[in-house]
């Protein structure tokens, strides 16, 4: 009988625990007990569930180390003077890169110059010295992508993610130069055709190869083949085509096409974005044209998914009637499913009604944190991120350019906690947002946007026959799904510190 009561009393904190990871109060309370402290809270956040970063520049992503070793691996060369990365070694004054594996003074001076750690505004402000990195490691991106999409994967992984919308893939090159010799009438079809007859389908069946190539390279060093249930393997990867909107606009529009081309005949390309400095010239005076071009491509390709930078300005950076408008047409006109920054939300004009249509149409915006505070100054009790949930718009958390700006996921998350008091039901609702607003392919696992209700073929629980058929066919649920599963096992882990 002993023995019995013995066994009885064992049980009761694996019981404890099952009914308690599907507490939320007493979630709370557990995060409660670490929130306040910054160190506690980083280990609390990197092992919880992150979902997936919707808004990541791959190259932005690379930190400087990797990037001067894949220079030193390539056998490029730096430029005393700028620290720009350098295909050959011919140009005087140019240092293998190599030189940096031995020297402290070297690393460190290329770390700052290629990342926004140790910036002093001087002659540079911070959001010069941001958009100017990309020139000078430019180089080394192209021949090392499926690399750093690799260390990406593994970063993410690391962190509990399990999904991730890369900005891999860019317009520029021979699609830009192809636009150039088109030019560009004012007439969106007749521009079309003439790229089609001059060989724009085969640019973009040459972006295909090199999403092939970049993909087969990431699985690779990966080891996916023969560790396919590694927890980097189990990290599913899109990639987002980007627009390079500082081009002339003939250039944009060849750019726009040949996105909307690939995204629908590949499904690994889930969407298309405007990329570079919203404020730059061609940015701020095409930037109604560009929507314009977005709304004809999108005629022509319905289903292709639009993620829009749009508003990432803020007071000072452009003339007041600038912030007026760039979010409003990137829903009104873009198709925006989503929004990436719209920090400047609240001076456009007619903002709360704003607010309540992208509420009303469930368009997410992509917030990031650290980069807006870095490059815009903006940051605290300035950041529209309150407003946004204030009026029930969706948000998700995400990076960016986490190498650029030394940051990481977790951070961001740890940041939104300490700055805005977040509970744990409100990161959960975070979370969860990361994988409703992707644009995986298929059905949603939840039927409300409160997320307490699934599907009806997967009520009766995951293992039933009718939701592994649901799950099967719609790589979004079986992510979410997934996500939950994810979340009761943190939970249980939580309950046993």
């Amino acid at each position: 009988m002993a023995m019995v009561r013995l066994s009885f009393i064992i049980s009761i904190p694996a019981f404890l625990a099952t009914l308690h990871a599907a507490s939320p109060s007493y979630m709370e309370q557990q995060f409660n007990r670490v929130r306040k402290s910054p160190p506690e809270l980083y280990s609390f956040l990197l092992r919880m569930p992150k979902g997936g970063d919707l808004h990541n520049h791959l190259s932005g992503a690379n930190y400087a180390e990797d990037i001067v070793s894949a220079a030193a691996e390539s056998g490029f060369c730096i430029d005393q003077s700028t620290l720009a990365i350098l295909r050959s070694c011919s140009s005087p004054g140019s240092l293998e890169a190599t030189r940096a594996d031995d020297s402290n003074p070297l690393l460190n001076a290329l770390i700052d110059k290629y990342s926004m750690r140790n910036f002093v505004p001087g002659h540079d402000t911070p959001h010069d010295h941001f958009f100017n990195t990309f020139g000078l490691f430019s180089p080394v991106d192209s021949p090392h992508d499926g690399e750093f999409a690799a260390k990406a994967v593994r970063r993410a992984a690391d962190q509990n993610e399990s999904y991730l919308e890369l900005m891999a893939l860019a317009g520029g090159g021979p699609i830009a130069a192809l636009g150039g010799s088109i030019g560009f009438n004012g007439n969106f079809s007749d521009t079309a055709e003439k790229l089609k007859s001059a060989g724009l389908p085969d640019l973009v069946a040459a972006l295909k190869t090199k999403v092939d190539e970049m993909e087969k390279k990431r699985i690779a060093i990966l080891n996916c083949d023969n560790e396919p249930n590694s927890p980097p393997c189990k990290v599913t990867v899109r990639y987002i085509y980007q627009v390079l909107r500082e081009f002339p606009k003939e250039k944009v529009f060849a750019q726009v096409m040949a996105g909307f081309q690939l995204a629908s005949s590949d499904p690994r390309i889930v969407a298309i974005n405007f990329v570079q400095p919203e404020d730059g010239i061609h940015s701020m005076r095409d930037y109604h044209l560009h929507m314009q071009m977005v709304d004809f491509a999108k005629q022509l390709y319905p289903k292709v998914h639009i993620t829009l930078h749009a508003g990432e300005l803020t007071l000072g950076l452009v003339p007041p009637e600038g912030l007026r408008f760039h979010v409003r047409e990137a829903v009104e006109l873009g198709h925006a499913e989503r929004i990436g920054h719209g920090v400047d939300i609240m001076y456009e004009t007619g903002a709360l009604e704003l607010l309540r249509q992208m509420r009303a149409k469930r368009i997410a915006v992509e917030i990031n944190l650290t980069s807006n505070d870095l490059i815009l100054g903006v940051k605290g009790s300035d950041h529209p991120f309150p407003v946004y949930r204030k009026y029930g718009v969706p948000v998700v958390i995400s990076t960016d350019d986490e190498g650029v700006n030394r940051s990481h996921l977790t951070e961001e998350y740890q940041r939104a906690v300490l700055t805005y008091g977040l509970s744990y039901a409100d990161l959960k609702e975070i979370v969860r947002n990361s994988l409703q607003y992707s644009f995986l392919s298929g059905e949603s696992y939840w039927t409300n946007a409160t997320y307490d209700a699934p599907v009806k073929a997967c009520t009766s629980g995951l293992t039933n026959e009718s939701c592994q058929a649901f799950l099967a066919n719609n790589d979004k649920a079986k992510a979410q799904a997934d996500l939950e599963r994810r979340f009761r096992e943190f939970e249980a882990a939580t309950i046993k510190r």
